[in-house]
């Protein structure tokens, strides 16, 4: 970071002269402005800082506490709660006397008389610069200043129009609660304290972003989350320098372990009650302000292919379940590969009676398969974008209505057979099973290599390419912590809730390489059986 005051030997050189405008320290890298003792400048320079700017409340009042003293009251409109404003603040500061024994020096000490015994509000601190009053107002709380001191306080009034906790739109419920996640920070950590009622849940509180100054919080259990991952990952935070953080994505970027990998090392979620279960395990959430997508980590692959409704059921339906994810994960990842290898070298491998009805189906087809595969796979990923893109009323209507007459119409122009068009539609529903839309998300691109691989050497090209993708995924690492587990460095004792589920009353233990300490869910095995009277 540069210094803002520029020494003899700096200033000398042309260079410097020529220095990018984007290089110099802005006013928010400067130090930090004291309070002025004066109300009038203190008012002054908040509208030179904010350009005089409309939202930003000041309310003067030349009488306090029954006694002449000025007072300035500020605000953001539309961050700051005006009920809070009138009813707790204004009210205490115009209507209520002051107590005979209050100080006839007003400016020393009516500040501490409004602070400790008229403000009929919460939370309230002292500032004493001009960056903890940006930082006060802009978080929606409110700042008196008392003409003749350079203090002040910041009452806690943050509120104004905010969505409501309703249902997550990303990820859909069949079975447990029904809440998802806002864009109000503490909204989303008290949705995390209500499923998790314990004193050792610790909130870790972090500002990121020179201009936005977006509010960060790391959430772990003290005693279940190992200590160096929670230290790693608020490392990892502290070292990020940038203008603004809009979205939890940012971050992400920015503290994911691997950055070439098609493989996400953490996930996200919009449901309480997944983050809740993440923590739970020993995992950490950071929750950043403004996104309802809160990070967990670290995580493995196996977790990615597991969701909080497999909690909900019996654990037959959820394995089936589990497993069944990972099957369509691979059939969206290598079916047109494998077709394209198969129908290109290997046609031996077909019977003879579907080598024939698909040598029918290609008999006036002018590409070979690997281009046949490539224009449908594109044709759907446009379908699918335009889908996303387009207004909800006519999105789903246009991509399905636009699949099946591009479909229908390239089977018939002969551009396509009919058997690739139902591949590469089992490919997309496949790809839609799993829960995390990261994952999907890398199984739509390691596709593309698959199908060039498989056009290109065929079956042994479809081998190479998984024994590269497994020997990359063993070196991935989250946060330390290996992503294969509990396969790759195997444990045993993980196995209850990997690829598959035992009953609750079986899983006695937390995943042990994540949280390495406290990793007792029970004490025994409290397997259900009848009673005496019953048997």
């Amino acid at each position: 970071m540069r210094p803002f005051f520029k020494s003899k030997q700096d200033s000398s050189g042309d260079s410097n002269q020529n220095q990018d405008k984007n290089e110099q320290p802005s006013e928010f890298n400067r130090p930090e402005t004291p309070l002025s003792k004066y109300l009038d400048v203190n008012v002054q320079m908040i509208k030179e800082m904010t350009g005089d700017s409309s939202d930003i409340i000041i309310r003067r009042l030349d009488q306090a506490l029954g006694k002449p003293v000025h007072v300035a009251v500020i605000y953001t409109d539309g961050l700051a709660d005006e009920q809070i404003i009138n009813n707790s603040i204004l009210k205490s500061l115009t209507q209520i006397q002051a107590d005979a024994d209050c100080s006839l020096d007003p400016p020393k000490q009516v500040l501490g008389w409004i602070k400790h015994r008229f403000l009929a509000i919460g939370q309230v601190t002292d500032i004493d610069t001009m960056k903890k009053l940006f930082d006060a107002i802009l978080a929606g709380n409110t700042v008196i200043l008392v003409d003749g001191t350079a203090k002040g306080i910041s009452a806690s009034s943050a509120g104004g129009e905010q969505r409501g906790v309703d249902e997550p739109q990303s990820q859909t419920v069949i079975r447990g609660p029904r809440e998802g996640f806002t864009e109000n920070l503490r909204i989303n950590t008290s949705l995390i304290r209500r499923k998790i009622k314990n004193p050792n849940l610790w909130i870790v509180d972090r500002t990121i972003g020179r201009v936005t100054q977006t509010d960060v919080a790391v959430m772990y259990i003290h005693g279940i989350a190992s200590e160096d991952v929670v230290q790693e990952i608020l490392r990892r935070l502290d070292r990020i320098d940038i203008d603004s953080v809009l979205e939890s994505g940012y971050i992400e970027e920015f503290i994911q372990d691997a950055t070439f990998t098609p493989f996400p090392t953490l996930t996200n979620s919009e449901r309480p009650d997944a983050i809740a279960g993440a923590i739970l395990e020993g995992k950490v959430a950071i929750l950043v302000d403004g996104s309802p997508f809160v990070l967990i980590a670290p995580i493995t692959i196996f977790k990615l292919f597991q969701s909080s409704e497999d909690y909900y059921q019996k654990f037959d339906i959820a394995t089936f379940l589990r497993l069944m994810r990972i099957i369509a994960f691979v059939f969206s990842m290598l079916l047109p590969s494998m077709y394209i290898a198969i129908t290109t070298f290997h046609q031996q491998m077909l019977p003879t009676t579907l080598l024939i009805s698909l040598a029918a189906q290609r008999e006036g087809v002018p590409f070979p398969a690997f281009v046949e595969a490539l224009a449908m796979e594109i044709t759907f990923e446009v379908l699918r974008e335009a889908g996303v893109r387009m207004p909800r009323a006519i999105g789903s209507a246009i991509s399905i209505v636009g699949a099946l007459v591009l479909g229908q119409a390239a089977v018939q122009a002969g551009l396509v057979s009919a058997a690739m068009v139902i591949i590469v539609a089992f490919t997309a529903i496949a790809g839609f099973v799993a829960p995390s839309v990261s994952l999907s998300n890398s199984a739509r691109l390691l596709r593309f290599g698959f199908m060039l691989l498989a056009a290109t050497l065929g079956l042994f090209g479809i081998i190479a390419g998984l024994m590269a993708m497994l020997i990359h995924l063993s070196g991935l690492r989250s946060f330390g912590i290996p992503y294969l587990i509990p396969l790759a460095p195997f444990s045993p004792s993980d196995q209850k809730d990997a690829l598959v589920r035992v009953p609750w009353w079986a899983m006695l233990k937390r995943p042990t390489l994540i949280s390495q300490k406290n990793i007792k869910r029970q004490k025994s095995i409290q397997k259900p059986s009848p009673s005496k009277d019953e048997q």
